[in-house]
């Protein structure tokens, strides 16, 4: 199964997240920022999925485990 119809026509890249809003440091504390890359059932999203480096992936991914472990974030959502 192709993912695109026409393979000369280019693909539409969305910009970084979090270089488009200027951020550099990934905090465990800032829940809000740490929310948009949740999904619904408490996973953390996909690189493919966030469009994030893989860097910044890393960084999200220690902030969100941090931010768990101190209660502030859910481990699962119900």
């Amino acid at each position: 199964m192709a993912r695109h119809n026409d393979p000369h026509k280019p693909l539409k890249s969305r910009p970084n997240p979090l270089d488009a809003a200027g951020i550099t440091c990934i905090d465990y504390k800032d829940t809000d920022l740490l929310r948009k890359f949740i999904s619904d059932r408490g996973k953390i999203r996909s690189r493919r999925v966030t469009r994030v480096t893989a860097q910044q992936q890393r960084q999200l991914a220690r902030a969100i485990r941090n931010a768990r472990e101190m209660a502030l974030l859910p481990y699962a959502h119900r």
